[in-house]
């Protein structure tokens, strides 16, 4: 590059202002390390390009994680949230799941005061073109204004931006988010260093004018009436909630929507990269789904004093005349002015078998990869490999061991095992059937297991650790009275029965009572004696104990079970592979497990017995080959 100027150093670099980029900053900065963000605006640090929405379905799992890790996600939700449901509270409680609407600006406002109040983290307005590489090790960045800024830790959040496309109907612009540019020159850098790349779509819904919506024809959605926090630090939720809105396409819908199919750039080919199966375009649901008339469409504010209503279940790259009248089709919608129209992203992304599990590439060291361009969708997603990755480059900085999150530790922990082992073809999310020991992994326990590892890396401060201490003991206090007291058939039956369940002949522990479906922890409080201890008293005015308490003992045997799972899960884990393992050698070894096992290069038995491809006689023979090379 001609006219480069050297500037300074820092410890830990950053690129990008987004919601991995976010975690990654804060957690370098807070771990002692001079740390810059860089990124392309600054007006667009914790800009929520799609839905402006945190949490759902396992992804809330993820943010009470970072947050109990010591993460920002959450903090920024609860101090924005307009509306906020605890979901799937109709079953089992290893799937109930956080979810927040956020108020779009106010959520960016907050995440940028925050960046910018830390005092070991700067912010620089720039693109990065290249990296400063030598010895295959991290030296730096080059920007496009001509600097290169040393560093001993690089942290990639490159987002849907790395040669990006936008596409809507038969039009193409370059832009990984409207209104800004997409970023050159890095994919191509590292493609050269011997990294691998691939394309990936994703996409968004139109835009439309609150004040143009006939809210009378849709169905009114109520958020929860004392919602629960996100963050273990938060109190509990102030802000006022903004109902949501509930409608549907319709026949005529669809037949409108399939007059632009003919322009559609996932169907003419002009989209070459895979876009999420999970949550597809309006376009693919009435191609792929041909028999359904009608799909749900959620009509959500985007904040309390905005215009803007984000129509979700309709993201579609479509042509913008025919997205304006298909809308015009549906229940409330029928005089709506569509402010902006629904695109897709196509973008770079890095395959992540090239990763190790601190998200540390192998090929280059120091270079760390969090967010889209390992191939996720979703802030949550994004925000979990963000801490992940930021806390390991400051670790690398300090010459301190490296942190690690196993599958059974944490949903981030299952989150980046998945990438690295089963890889992503398409945008991967996060679902709670990805977690084998997904009762042991409920969001309401993440706190006691990962706080005091945050504590550990200087992320959580003494007090959040003296409260936690101060529940699990109440916690424990509750669970103890409630297994050793016992209730007579006269305290209970009347109960037993208005709950449709069966009543007692002889004295039963109020934990055995407890383990009926029937019954809930707060049926107990009608129970004199429960009532008046004061043990329970404490439990009853602290919701989050008490749920914690109801679940132990409802799902002791299952969650027992799940233990013993992981202590085996473990054993195997703590068989190391060594580095200079050469499965290549070993002829044995079935051609698809070869292959698998040489790109991914696992570190464990337990790491390679879940890569895609391995089988169990796979597993087997490398154990042979692994005593062979002990003894060698």
């Amino acid at each position: 590059m001609s006219c480069v100027f050297h500037v300074e150093q820092y410890d830990v670099i950053v690129v990008g202002g987004g919601h991995a980029g976010i975690e990654a900053s804060l957690a370098s900065a807070r771990m002692g390390c001079s740390t810059l963000l860089v990124t392309m605006d600054t007006n667009s640090i914790g800009r929520m390009s799609c839905n402006p929405a945190i949490g759902g379905t396992a992804k809330g799992h993820l943010v009470r994680e970072v947050d109990a890790l010591g993460g920002e996600m959450g903090k920024i939700a609860d101090a924005t949230g307009i509306h906020f449901r605890m979901l799937n509270k109709s079953k089992g409680p290893a799937i109930w799941s956080p979810r927040c609407q956020n108020d779009r600006d106010w959520y960016s406002q907050e995440a940028k005061r925050r960046v910018f109040s830390h005092g070991n983290l700067e912010v620089r307005t720039d693109a990065v073109v290249d990296v400063w590489i030598e010895e295959n090790e991290i030296r730096g960045i080059f920007t496009s204004s001509g600097l290169r800024i040393g560093c001993s830790s690089l942290v990639l959040c490159g987002g849907t931006f790395l040669n990006a496309v936008m596409h809507t109907g038969l039009n193409s612009t370059s832009g990984g988010r409207f209104g800004e540019p997409s970023a050159g020159g890095i994919s191509d850098s590292l493609f050269k260093r011997g990294l691998r790349t691939g394309r990936l779509k994703t996409g968004t819904p139109p835009r439309v004018a609150k004040d143009s919506i006939d809210f009378g024809l849709t169905e009114e959605q109520l958020g929860d009436e004392n919602p629960t926090p996100f963050s273990y630090q938060t109190k509990r939720i102030e802000n006022k909630q903004m109902p949501m809105y509930l409608t549907y396409t319709n026949p005529e819908t669809h037949d409108m929507l399939r007059l632009g199919f003919d322009e559609s750039p996932m169907f003419t080919g002009r989209i070459k990269g895979v876009g999420p199966r999970y949550c597809p375009s309006i376009e693919d649901k009435i191609n792929r789904f041909a028999d359904r008339d009608r799909h749900q469409i959620f009509l959500e504010p985007e904040g309390y004093d905005s215009n803007v209503v984000y129509i979700n279940g309709f993201s579609t790259s479509l042509p913008e005349h025919i997205q304006r009248q298909a809308l015009t089709t549906i229940p409330g919608l029928k005089n709506c002015n569509m402010i902006r129209a629904g695109y897709a992203v196509e973008y770079d992304y890095f395959p992540p078998h090239q990763l190790e599990h601190t998200l540390e590439t192998k090929a280059i060291k120091g270079l760390f990869f969090a967010g889209q361009i390992n191939g996720t969708s979703g802030y949550e997603e994004a925000a979990g490999q963000g801490i992940v990755a930021g806390i390991n480059a400051a670790l690398r900085v300090k010459r301190e061991p490296a942190f690690t999150l196993s599958r059974s530790e944490a949903y981030v922990g299952v989150m980046i095992d998945d990438l690295i082992n089963k890889g992503t073809d398409e945008p991967y999310r996060m679902f709670t059937s990805r977690a084998e020991y997904r009762l042991v992994l409920r969001q309401d326990n993440a706190d006691s297991r990962l706080m005091r590892k945050g504590r550990s890396l200087g992320l959580i401060g003494s007090d959040a650790i003296d409260r936690l201490n101060e529940k699990e003991e109440r916690t424990l206090r509750a669970a103890s009275f409630l297994e050793a007291e016992t209730a007579s058939s006269e305290q209970v039956n009347d109960l037993l029965r208005s709950k449709g369940s069966e009543t007692i002949s002889e004295n039963s522990t109020l934990g055995k009572l407890l383990r009926r479906p029937e019954i809930e922890i707060d049926d107990l409080y009608a129970i004199e004696r429960v009532r008046g201890d004061e043990r329970m008293a404490i439990l009853l005015s602290d919701r989050e104990s008490r749920e914690r308490v109801a679940i132990e003992i409802k799902y002791e045997g299952y969650l027992r079970r799940q233990e013993e799972d992981i202590r085996r899960f473990e054993k195997y884990e703590a068989i190391p592979i060594p580095r200079d393992f050469d499965f290549s050698g070993i002829r044995a070894l079935s051609r698809e497990g070869r292959e698998k096992l040489e790109r991914v290069q696992p570190s464990s038995i337990a790491q390679a017995s879940r890569i895609s491809g391995v089988t169990p006689a796979d597993i087997s023979v490398i154990m042979v080959n692994l005593r062979k090379h002990t003894l060698a």
